[in-house]
């Protein structure tokens, strides 16, 4: 469906399995979709056999679900999604009609891409989750560069290895600058993913955050940081 519509797949039209090393059970696997959505296993997975079940159940719940015609961004959608920004925010009328806001810049990313999926769109989400955990958004503020200029940008760069390998310095800059720093995101990272996946939720944003984490963490010198 997808690459009938011209979307660009981050693994072509693989559904890519991953597995946690493990010696023995509960065991624990990633499915990660043609679009870069990743879901878990969620159920206690006595064999790695029913973890890849687990993990390809949800995923395909999950992308049912996302994909349904009734879940695509169309114009109702995105004055019922506004307004309940609003309403959540205590915002007003004028701030979703700007673009410089953070309400505006919502609205800006579903207007970008009405006529997608859910799941498409929470596939871009997830970029800009990373940029703004990554500390990226706001150094891109101080340089003076717009909202809607970064947004613009963004919308068309698909979450590849430079965008990956850039944050990941940036933690090596951080962790430099102030020890520790490095194993206290990770470990909060992986109690985060830990408990989306037995919720069953969507994990690309965790799942991106770990791996930048342990990406730093072998430029740092190949070895973990202490208590990772």
């Amino acid at each position: 469906m997808k690459q009938s519509r011209g979307a660009e797949l981050r693994n072509g039209a693989l559904v890519v399995y991953e597995m946690v090393p493990s010696s023995s059970p509960p065991y624990v696997c990633y499915v990660t979709l043609p679009g870069g959505s990743c879901f878990g296993s969620f159920q206690f997975c006595p064999t790695k056999a029913e973890a890849r079940r687990s993990a390809a159940k949800i995923a395909l719940m999950n992308s049912v679900f996302n994909e349904h015609p009734s879940r695509r961004i169309t114009d109702e959608f995105i004055e019922k999604s506004v307004s309940e920004a609003l309403a959540s925010f205590n915002g007003n009328r004028e701030e979703a009609d700007n673009p410089n806001t953070g309400i505006g810049a919502f609205r800006f990313m579903l207007e970008s891409n009405k006529g997608k999926s859910m799941l498409e769109f929470q596939e871009l989400m997830t970029v800009f989750q990373l940029l703004h955990w990554n500390g990226s958004l706001k150094a891109m503020r101080e340089r003076q560069c717009s909202r809607q200029e970064v947004l613009a940008h963004y919308s068309h760069r698909a979450l590849d290895d430079d965008i990956r390998n850039q944050m990941a310095t940036d933690w090596v800059n951080r962790e430099q600058g102030n020890p520790g720093a490095l194993s206290r995101e990770l470990a909060a990272t992986e109690r985060e993913l830990e408990e989306a996946r037995l919720a069953g939720k969507e994990l690309r944003f965790h799942k991106e955050k770990k791996d930048i984490l342990l990406l730093a963490a072998g430029q740092l010198g190949g070895a973990h940081p202490p208590g990772c």
